[in-house]
């Protein structure tokens, strides 16, 4: 849970560099509710087997996906041609999919993971702001 919390707070430093509206904290509860049920999940699957019984951790884990769908949407806002949040929503998804991969125990993926996310928001954002935005401001175009 830790590591999951240390991931998401790295990610969150990020997105509060930029002043997006998820920040260190959002990023990092959004993760550690994710591995806190995906630990749930395991725990209880284990439980139901060890009494004879069959579970599926999986189910808990796709409405973990369900649920940071309906809440990263809410990041996302329209002003007439421009849309902003949307990478704010995605790295909320992804924190989700860390968090998921933290508590099943996968934590070589899910450093992998975060460093690649974070070289794409950084790396990436970068790359938008020198070559895409530049472009789009000698067209005239109104979404920056």
């Amino acid at each position: 849970m830790v590591l999951a919390m240390m991931v998401g707070a790295i990610l969150g430093v990020e997105r509060e560099r930029l002043d997006r509206p998820a920040g260190v904290r959002t990023y990092m509860l959004v993760v550690e509710g994710a591995c806190l049920f995906m630990i749930c999940a395991i725990l209880l699957s284990e439980q139901v087997v060890s009494e004879g019984g069959f579970s599926d951790p999986g189910r808990i884990a796709s409405t973990v996906v369900q649920g940071i769908g309906f809440i990263a949407a809410g990041v996302i806002l329209t002003t007439g041609k421009e849309v902003i949040g949307l990478t704010t929503a995605a790295g909320l998804w992804v924190a989700t999919a860390l968090g998921l991969l933290i508590g099943a125990g996968f934590y070589l993926i899910a450093l992998v993971a975060a460093t690649a996310t974070l070289a794409a928001l950084i790396v990436l954002g970068r790359f938008e702001i020198r070559f895409l935005r530049s472009k789009q401001d000698e067209r005239g175009d109104p979404h920056r």
